[in-house]
């Protein structure tokens, strides 16, 4: 994606799309490392058992293919252009309690991924690989946005960095990325090495990539979810974060609010070592929190805890104002089952510190305490992974 790649006949992708037929319903081909494919298939989403079976087919005619290591189809699933879904193009008159109308039925609430579905299709290193230079990586993730997720994810880097260790920050909320302001790079342009891989941009002693170096500020990101994934696949695959001799102590990744397709790939994808959930206090936020514990579970990431931001507001008189509501993170952390490892208040050199591009863990005031607190928390957490096993997070009907 970042880098353009001269197309030449009988290169793998020509003998893959030969392998295939040429078909209208083969979307895209990307090939990675000359011989990691991923194929992007049209799927029918008025008939999704003859999807998976064209994908299946398809994977296994592509690794016939001389070269081929790796294959991964990913499918789409568009009505085509013209048709209408049958939805609400007539009034109802039947009461929402009532018996569906002949020919409806009732749609109803759980859906969910199967087992099956949720770990199909998990090719390339077991989770418990390790990519080359970078030790372990720890997921900043939120079900929700506008939890205060990336600050936690930036101030932890920044901690981390402070106590000097070899610390990454991959910013990988594709459409909004903040990791350039709040670190004061927003100039920044990425080089690549003589190897072709992007090397970080450094600032406080940070190692960062964001889709925000590489895009212009003002465009909007219309990515569909596999463009998405492939750029965060290279930020993370094809950069320079460390070497094996000398390897990054830990990467943190800022991930996109909510457990959709970008989110379930890093879980599935990358040898993460553990995550932690951010959330605000009040009940909308919690709900969220919820879902996103249990995708980690679903896909066997070890949660270290939770971390609730915007506790309150403490006015001049020292009075607490508990403005985002009382007593949220310790509740849904205690329904998980995981500790709850700091609750962080609203202050305004936390704000500053994001605006100026200079992270608060990086100071010496109170927020620099409470990120230094919380880093070494996470990092007891972490170490404690080696020798006992993940939390249990429970769910309770």
């Amino acid at each position: 994606m970042f880098r353009r790649k001269q197309r030449q006949s009988g290169s793998l992708e020509d003998r893959i799309r030969a392998a295939l037929g040429n078909p209208d319903w083969l979307q895209g081909v990307r090939v990675q490392d000359n011989e990691r494919v991923t194929l992007i298939l049209d799927g029918d989403p008025e008939d999704l058992e003859a999807s998976e079976a064209r994908r299946i087919e398809a994977e296994a005619r592509v690794m016939n293919v001389a070269g081929v290591t790796e294959v991964r189809a990913m499918l789409t699933a568009e009505r085509a252009a013209g048709s209408t879904p049958q939805s609400n193009a007539h009034t109802h008159t039947a009461s929402s309690t009532g018996e569906p109308k002949p020919g409806h039925r009732r749609v109803s609430k759980g859906a969910r991924l199967s087992d099956d579905a949720i770990t199909q299709g998990q090719p390339g290193q077991p989770t418990t690989d390790r990519i080359p230079g970078i030790s372990r990586i720890l997921v900043v993730a939120s079900a929700k946005g506008g939890v205060g997720k990336s600050t936690v994810a930036v101030n932890l880097a920044a901690a981390f960095a402070k106590l000097g260790l070899k610390t990454g920050l991959l910013d990988a909320d594709i459409y909004g990325p903040s990791a350039p302001t709040m670190l004061g790079t927003g100039d920044a342009s990425p080089e690549t090495d003589a190897a072709g891989k992007l090397i970080p941009v450094e600032a406080h002693g940070i190692r960062s990539l964001s889709i925000g170096y590489l895009s212009d500020p003002d465009a909007p990101m219309i990515w569909r979810g596999p463009i998405v994934m492939s750029a965060i696949t290279q930020m993370l695959n094809d950069a320079a974060w460390g070497t094996p001799e000398d390897p990054l102590d830990l990467l943190i990744i800022d991930t996109p609010p909510g457990t959709g397709d970008a989110q379930l790939a890093i879980a599935q994808k990358v040898p993460v070592t553990a995550a932690v959930l951010v959330t605000t206090p009040q009940e909308v936020a919690l709900a969220d929190v919820r879902r996103g514990a249990a995708m980690f579970a679903k896909t066997a990431v070890p949660v270290l805890g939770v971390v609730e931001t915007m506790s309150w507001f403490e006015d001049p008189a020292g009075n607490r104002h508990h403005l985002m509501g009382q007593g949220g993170g310790k509740t849904i952390a205690e329904a998980l089952g995981l500790p709850l490892l700091a609750e962080l208040p609203i202050l305004n050199e936390i704000r500053e510190g994001g605006d100026m591009g200079r992270p608060a863990a990086l100071g010496d005031g109170p927020s620099a305490k409470l990120f230094h607190e919380l880093s070494r928390s996470v990092a007891l957490n972490l170490d404690s992974l080696q020798t006992k096993a993940p939390p249990r997070i429970i769910f309770e009907d």
